[in-house]
């Protein structure tokens, strides 16, 4: 049986907004020393696919990657006390913005002539939603690519794998792929496991694998930030006080004024 090499890329995402500041200066988001930072959950059920696909397939190895600064490596340490082989920290020391094509290409340059059978990302990532890494990453690599994945089933001994994605609708399609491919995993296809206490010693002393960003050859830039800003405020709502009665006769005098019902 052939032994497989998958790549998962994970993102660490801040926790809560509630810390969060724009700064108006650089346009971009400033964090605080209270901001609390954590695995993006939809890539934990990319990496503990890749788990359970080691577990099913002898001598698989596991690697997980992540693009950000030094503060990143807690989150790998994370995927490294889940049960991954090796971790791998691109690192972008200042922090500051980066698009989901510029992620995808320094990825993409990374894992280019690795030998990587499947490289999984999450759905999307918590903090911008951008759904876009996983599809980019298949473009610069010139690999197949399926999104919202469901379930999966790799057939090693032809380089195949089968899997299950959502589509719109709520239908579901099933696509038959050649490896090396890239997945991008949905929520719900797993139960992400709590790491061991032997993956927790284990990851303390582990060494990552860092690589400079600057270091790596990238497409140029195609996005440009301009600025974050809060959402615009909505129409406030009205509060109806009163009786039940007269909270009644206010509510059917207010939808006949807007012409939400009709007076027979």
């Amino acid at each position: 049986m052939k032994h497989l090499k998958i790549l998962v890329c994970i993102k660490q995402v801040n926790d809560s907004a509630d810390t969060l500041q724009i700064n108006e200066a650089t346009g971009w988001i400033d964090y605080s020393r209270f901001t609390v930072f954590r695995m993006n959950r939809f890539d934990e059920f990319a990496l503990e696919e890749a788990l359970l696909a080691r577990e099913r397939i002898p001598g698989t190895t596991v690697h997980a990657l992540s693009v950000g600064p030094m503060r990143v490596s807690s989150t790998i340490r994370r995927a490294l006390e889940m049960g991954a082989d090796h971790g791998i920290h691109l690192l972008n020391p200042d922090g500051t913005y980066i698009s989901p094509f510029t992620v995808a290409s320094l990825i993409a340059s990374y894992a280019r002539g690795k030998g990587y059978d499947l490289i999984l990302t999450g759905v999307m990532a918590e903090d911008d939603m951008a759904c876009q890494v996983g599809q980019f990453v298949a473009a610069f690599l010139d690999v197949p690519c399926a999104t919202s994945v469901i379930s999966e089933e790799i057939h090693p001994e032809s380089s195949e794998i089968l899997v299950e994605r959502e589509i719109e609708g709520g239908c579901r399609q099933s696509l038959l792929l050649l490896l090396p491919a890239v997945l991008t995993i949905q929520s719900g296809i797993n139960l992400p496991r709590y790491p061991s206490l032997t993956n927790v010693l284990r990851a303390r002393t582990q060494l990552q694998e860092i690589v400079r960003s600057g270091d790596l050859r990238i497409s140029p830039e195609r996005e440009v930030m301009e600025h974050v800003r809060h959402p615009e405020f909505t129409s406030k709502g009205m509060f109806i006080e009163g009786s039940p009665q007269e909270k009644a006769r206010t509510m059917l005098a207010i939808l006949h004024e807007k012409s939400l019902l009709l007076q027979r």
